[in-house]
């Protein structure tokens, strides 16, 4: 076993999640190597709309971890001066939004807004609502980008990362775990860290334990706008929609089926054309890239992060948002796995509870 500083630590997966996990860890002297199976941010991370939203609705079981989202982007920020985060804030109002619903654990700081802030706010808005709910220190990032900086990072600091390397198993020795081996050979390990996504539930299944993430999709849109039209992070009953300084339009809408009716490239321009009736002088839109992205979502909503309680050495990383929490999750998991510590944070998203129900305990 290597020391508790120069702890070999193979990171599985290379989306923003696995990003942040190897830098937070090769930042505390870890030895990391991360193996991911295709590219950097091919995965979900590609096709996130990556809104740095902290509210939910009550009862929220990780409450605790999103009230300093937020305020570990501002620290990565510092520590990492490539990064670029929009902080535009947000502006909600309508059905289904944030400002719909009084019973909404609001993780950031919201006001009440009226018609005539709003239209400060947006003056491109054909027509303002009355009020809407503003949360100033909300924003958006590229979360591809993101990715990269965060590899960079952990690379500066000793990291090695192996793409297009996929892994076919684990090594264990008396019920603790001691390789990844991959298609590029077999890594040594003290600790294996699965940040793999949708992937997740299969690689722990390789140990005995398939944990219950499911992919659920969603469709991330671009389109090419004129610059300068909108301002904050828009959601309302039409639209969730974002702008890139260069004039790229990013929108986020839900997957309903399968259905040929329901193809992303139809939502597409069925979005496009309710954006613009919404908002003056986006003029036509440019041809939409519509892509379906998979979010690992953990069957009860909550996330799977902590140690397996089946095997010796792995640790499970699993989440939706992953966006939003990927920052305090690497600094949190980095505690746990290099300190030792106990992070209060995270006992509600263990993975043991699926291992209890599972074996009927």
């Amino acid at each position: 076993m290597s020391t508790a500083t120069g702890k070999r630590i193979v990171v599985i997966g290379a989306g923003i999640v696995g990003a942040s996990l190897a830098y937070h860890l090769a930042r505390k002297g870890a030895q990391v190597t991360v193996v991911e199976g295709q590219g950097i941010a091919s995965g979900v991370t590609a096709t996130s709309f990556a809104w740095l939203n902290t509210s939910r609705k009550a009862p929220d079981p990780i409450a605790a971890l999103r009230s300093v989202a937020l305020g570990d982007y501002r620290r990565l920020q510092n520590e990492l001066p490539d990064l670029a985060i929009q902080w535009t804030g947000s502006l909600s109002y309508g059905a289904g939004t944030d400002e719909a619903l009084p019973d909404s654990s609001h993780g950031s700081a919201a006001t009440q807004v009226t018609r005539c802030q709003v239209v400060e706010l947006e003056p491109n808005l054909n027509d303002p609502p009355t009020q809407a709910l503003f949360k100033a220190e909300e924003g958006a990032l590229d979360a591809v980008h993101t990715t990269h900086v965060l590899i960079a990072g952990a690379m500066a600091q000793g990291a090695k990362v192996m793409t297009q390397a996929r892994v076919l198993g684990f090594t264990t020795l008396s019920g603790q775990v001691t390789g990844v081996d991959t298609t590029v050979g077999l890594i040594d390990a003290d600790v294996v860290v699965i940040a793999a996504g949708t992937g997740t539930k299969a690689l722990t299944a390789m140990l005995g334990t398939p944990l219950p993430v499911e992919a659920s999709p969603s469709i991330f849109i671009r389109y090419a706008a004129q610059p300068g039209v909108v301002r904050t992070l828009i959601s309302n009953a039409h639209m969730e929609v974002r702008q890139k300084a260069d004039g790229t339009l990013l929108v986020a809408e839900d997957y309903r089926s399968d259905a040929p009716h329901d193809h992303p490239s139809l939502i597409a321009l069925q979005t496009a054309q309710a954006i613009e009736g919404q908002l003056r002088g986006i003029g036509p839109l440019g041809p939409a890239i519509a892509q379906v992205g998979l979010r690992p979502c953990p069957v009860d909503g909550t996330p799977i992060i902590g140690y397996l309680p089946t095997v010796g050495g792995v640790y499970v990383c699993a989440m939706h948002p992953g966006v939003v929490l990927a920052p305090v999750v690497g600094r949190l998991t980095s505690e746990e796995i290099i300190d030792g510590t106990v992070c209060a944070a995270l006992e509600p998203c263990r993975p043991g509870r699926f291992v209890q129900v599972s074996q009927g305990i």
